[in-house]
């Protein structure tokens, strides 16, 4: 499941915090899965850290703006 930059642009700073929640306990199933031979396809792995990667720095980019408008 790719995640929509749009999408993930329109959310609030809480809301992506909630979604970085839910990928990194995602990952953490994949991987599981992984390591006890149940997952049929090794890339959903790559494609969930590279989610968490782009919330993460959607999320810094919302941050900086938040900082910056408070000065």
């Amino acid at each position: 499941m790719a995640l929509d930059v749009k999408e993930l642009r329109g959310m609030a700073a809480g809301e992506l915090q909630e979604k970085e929640q839910q990928l990194v306990q995602e990952l953490f199933t994949l991987r599981f899965q992984f390591g006890t031979g149940r997952l049929e396809n090794p890339m959903q792995i790559r494609k969930t850290k590279r989610d968490i990667a782009r919330v993460k720095t959607i999320l810094n980019q919302v941050r900086s703006q938040t900082d910056e408008s408070k000065r």
